[in-house]
């Protein structure tokens, strides 16, 4: 964690201004397009080595590599990622009703032959799917023990291949499709951005929509309420990285925000390095909310990234012309 901060500050004097051609087109190329293809290879890898050994420890590094790469494009929850439900099935979380524990759970106890069948597991309901579900068959003690003689190893593998069908479908959309219609907005016979504000406007409340995500739900959910703080419900919290998940997130936004600016960002760039040096913190999973002191270095996190949207409300958004949007999460 405290390499990926470090990265980060060492980087930030080479961002204190925009690019040069900072707006869509410096999106689509420096932040979409790389970061589909870092999803797409890290889910190939994982799908790869699940079909050579599917246990628990041949599947965790490749499983958070796959994950860290995830963060970098989640925000994006549009196009081909809301495409055929694919944030879903790939990232069930929230889980505000334990759908990921009961899904897996009754897939192994029926060995659901969809698990033979990457057609059919692709049918297979998002809690049961994807990163989460994973999550629990690698790092779950009442799952993690299984040998390769059991279903569960199959369907893990079920898994891995899953996420990597979903991640080269998300990158070949995006390269071959989704970028022109984003990079030729208003253009006649374009009908998914009628104007070039809207495609602003879309890249704009990604960024807005991926800061609230991270300090109201990654944040808050583990925080609770001052008198019933709820650790549990931290993210990936059985593999040990909700913090990582906030730190890579955030180093994902501040690129989205560097590439979509179109004027200099003081005020952004030091929102985002404030926020990111509080985020290196020793508890990696947020255990510590159950402490005053805890609860307050968590509270200062999360005011540090709501911090950061109203600068880029300040700075971003005015020089862009536009606002946020409504966001397919809102009321969720």
């Amino acid at each position: 964690m405290r390499l990926a901060l470090v990265l980060v500050l060492v980087a930030a004097p080479a961002l204190t201004s925009a690019p040069a051609h900072a707006g869509p087109s410096e999106v689509v190329n420096a932040h979409i397009l790389p970061g589909t293809a870092a999803f797409a290879q890290a889910s190939g890898t994982l799908a790869e080595t699940a079909d050579a050994d599917c246990r628990p420890n041949a599947l965790r590094a490749p499983w958070n590599a796959t994950f860290d790469a995830w963060l970098g494009i989640s925000h994006l929850a549009f196009g081909p990622i809301e495409a055929d439900g694919r944030a879903l099935a790939i990232a069930f979380w929230p889980d505000t009703r334990g759908l990921v524990q009961k899904t897996v759970n009754a897939l192994i106890d029926d060995q659901d032959i969809a698990a033979n069948d990457p057609e059919a597991f692709a049918q297979v309901s998002v809690a049961g799917r994807g990163l989460f579900a994973l999550e629990r068959l690698l790092y779950d003690p009442a799952l993690a023990s299984y040998t390769t003689q059991d279903y569960t190893c199959g369907l893990a593998r079920a898994m891995a291949t899953d996420l990597a069908r979903m991640g080269a479908g998300i990158d070949t959309e995006w390269r071959e499709d989704h970028s022109q219609r984003l990079l030729t907005a208003g253009a006649p016979g374009n009908d998914t951005y009628l104007s070039a504000d809207e495609a602003a406007q879309t890249l704009y409340t990604a960024l807005l929509t991926g800061l609230e995500f991270t300090a109201d739900q990654r944040l808050g959910r583990p925080m609770g309420s001052a008198d019933r703080p709820r650790p549990n419900r931290a993210e990936t919290r059985r593999s040990g990285r909700s913090l990582r998940n906030v730190t890579l997130s955030l180093i994902a936004l501040q690129d989205l925000a560097q590439t979509l600016a179109t004027a200099p960002t003081p005020r952004t760039n030091a929102a985002f390095a404030l926020a990111l040096k509080a985020a290196d913190r020793p508890d990696p999973v947020f255990a510590d909310v159950t402490s005053v002191q805890g609860r307050l270095r968590v509270e200062a996190l999360q005011q540090r990234v709501h911090a950061i949207g109203d600068a880029i409300e300040q700075e971003i958004g005015p020089a862009l012309g536009v606002r946020a949007g409504f966001n397919s999460a809102d009321g969720d």
